[in-house]
């Protein structure tokens, strides 16, 4: 049993002990009861796999993971409303989407370690470079897929109207949410906390495909001329992109759906189905195409700076 094959059992008797407390205790996790026995289940082949060796034990781990992806689902959207001191709809759900996060690094790791066994002495880590032309699009394609919905925000956040919505009927449905006091200050001085987050996860998406993103630049100071860690941004984009990728392209068929007529729009508080379709078309595109480039970033990322230890001096003076 390797070390990852460990961490993965370990994980899967504390992500199946928590489903299976869950199912004893009749506490729903996405809304029905029974979930509780799915989670279980997973926990305890997760715990299987982990243990055995073999080439069907890897198929497992990536099938494991692949339902740890799905058991994260909105897991982002979670975190964004508890950095601004907003509840979470649900404390087991999310509880379980933490957990399902974590779990699905944990399996891909050990999924990876087992198929992929190096001689010793070839794990080495490529030089700093930029990603080929076609990951840098897809990364200038995310970003643009934000606009809209910056734009969307802003207008918003500085009084104006969007979609028939003003200024005014937001910062009051912020209100009536309970949206936190800083949430509330800042949108009041025409910052937008998603915004705010939106040029974060902009930040990250090119640290993953320009060299500064592999070796610490100049403007670091002290860090400067240092390998990144890999799991400094890789964490983050693996959980955003496990989130946002189905997040958004579900939601994309869904308001395709709606569009068409075959279903109807939940309207939520806004007033009409044309509003709640303007607004729900800019966030799903921005989610999707983000999501989309972060995983293509992350994945290229991922395997160049695949390799021996990450520590220790990079290209002083090539950032």
């Amino acid at each position: 049993m390797t070390e990852r094959g460990w961490v993965a059992a370990g994980w899967g008797v504390g992500y199946g002990g928590f489903g299976l407390g869950c199912a004893l205790s009749g506490t729903a996790l996405w809304g029905v009861a029974w979930a509780g026995w799915v989670v279980a289940g997973v926990g305890v082949a997760a715990v299987g796999a982990g243990a055995a060796a073999g080439r069907w034990s890897t198929r497992v781990l990536w099938l494991l993971c692949g339902l740890a992806v799905v058991g994260a689902w909105s897991l982002l959207m979670d975190v964004v409303a508890l950095l601004f001191g907003q509840g979470v709809d649900s404390v087991p759900d999310a509880v379980q989407k933490a957990s399902a996060g974590v779990g699905a690094l944990v399996l891909a790791g050990a999924a990876r370690g087992r198929a992929s066994v190096r001689p010793v002495g070839t794990g080495t880590v490529a030089a700093p470079a930029a990603a080929p032309g076609v990951v840098q699009l897809a990364a200038w394609a995310g970003s643009l897929a934000f606009l809209p919905y910056v734009v969307m925000k802003l207008v918003w956040a500085f009084g104006g109207s969007f979609a028939g919505i003003s200024g005014e009927q937001m910062d009051a449905r912020y209100v009536r949410n309970g949206s936190s006091g800083l949430w509330l200050a800042l949108e009041r001085r025409g910052l937008d906390g998603t915004v705010l987050l939106a040029a974060v996860g902009v930040f990250l998406l090119w640290g993953l495909v320009r060299p500064w993103g592999q070796v610490f630049p100049r403007w670091t100071l002290p860090l400067r001329g240092r390998r990144v860690p890999r799991w400094l941004p890789l964490t983050p984009a693996l959980l955003g992109a496990a989130t946002l990728v189905p997040y958004g392209l579900v939601g994309l068929g869904y308001l395709a759906l709606c569009t068409l007529g075959v279903v109807g729009i939940r309207q939520g508080e806004l007033a009409t189905p044309g509003q709640a379709l303007q607004v729900a078309w800019v966030g799903a595109a921005a989610f999707a195409g983000y999501g989309v480039a972060l995983a293509v970033a992350a994945r290229w990322y991922w395997r160049r700076t695949r390799g021996g230890g990450e520590g220790g001096d990079g290209c002083r003076g090539v950032c």
